[in-house]
């Protein structure tokens, strides 16, 4: 079993000009590859729910700060061609650096706001260049549907407020992290981790679940986030890039849990950068879905 392949703006938009026709619903999973069940996931959710399903495959340089990074990234095209077969997928779109950013290529999407802080702190430039790729990938799939990850918790509120704003005929679909058995976030770089790191780094997830508690408990947020970034370097990371608390809807800072929050974290193992976030509401809220549940 093998899954059509489509190098060109042209032979992609032949494939879903040929669906449209047929009326068929199209969707989108964006990626860059080294795909694991966390992309896998996304694509089963996006079968379930449009007639046809891209998943693109492309590296894009335009959002690496390092070379170094980009030139370690891994690409493993037959691999990820072999995993989304078996699943039904219809098409991989892999174009190449040259076709998607031609010579003159001039121009950069910017989303303000909510590309602020966090990882827009810290990788300059880095949102400009998810915004501008996602927006072409947008563009050339014509997709009525985009599925992505919350693990990139800030990165799908770029690409929401991107589609808003420039009225891009799409429906941003969300889909919950996919952890390993240890609870881990699933990403393509813990394949870098010594064994002795992976042993370090499911650490992580439970100083953000314990912390998650204690805030959604109303224990206040200075004090839990200090004890959790302390937390964090004890289990053996070397640095807390961020840990801070976001507000669901909106990513605007957060003082304490007193409406639908995110506790975003951002940390080095070794030469490995993880991110990860968990949910954390109110206390009041949670109440209120546990009783909802308990009646249910």
């Amino acid at each position: 079993m093998s899954i059509p392949i489509a190098r060109t703006v042209a032979e992609l938009r032949t494939a879903v000009a040929a669906w449209r026709q047929n009326g068929h619903k199209v969707a989108v999973v964006p990626t860059m590859g080294a795909l694991h069940e966390g992309h896998l996931s996304l694509v089963r959710a996006a079968l379930a729910k449009a007639d046809r399903v891209i998943v693109t495959l492309f590296v894009n340089p335009k959002q690496f700060n390092s070379a170094a990074d980009l030139a370690a990234y891994p690409r493993t095209e037959h691999g990820d061609a072999a995993k989304l077969a078996p699943l039904g997928t219809h098409l991989l779109y892999a174009p190449n650096a040259a076709d998607m950013y031609p010579e003159g290529f001039a121009t950069t999407i910017s989303v303000s706001g909510v590309s602020d802080g966090l990882c827009g702190a810290f990788r300059p430039g880095h949102f400009d260049g998810v915004a501008t790729v996602v927006a072409k990938l947008f563009l050339q799939t014509r997709a009525d549907f985009g599925f992505f990850g919350e693990k990139d918790f800030q990165q799908l509120h770029v690409v929401r407020r991107l589609v808003r704003d420039l009225d891009i005929p799409i429906e941003i679909i969300a889909c919950p992290t996919v952890r390993e058995a240890d609870s881990l976030a699933m990403s393509s770089r813990n394949v870098r981790l010594s064994a002795e790191q992976r042993l370090a780094a499911p650490e992580l997830p439970q100083v953000l679940s314990t912390s998650a508690e204690r805030l959604s408990a109303g224990a206040p947020a200075e004090l839990v986030l200090a004890e959790a970034r302390q937390a964090i370097l004890t289990a053996g990371f070397d640095e807390v890039e961020y840990l801070e608390l976001r507000a669901d809807l909106d990513l605007s800072s957060l003082c304490a849990a007193d409406r639908p929050a995110r506790l975003i974290v951002a940390a080095w193992l070794g030469g490995t950068r993880l991110i990860d976030n968990v949910s954390v509401l109110p206390r009041q809220r949670k109440g209120e879905l546990l009783a909802a549940t308990n009646v249910a």
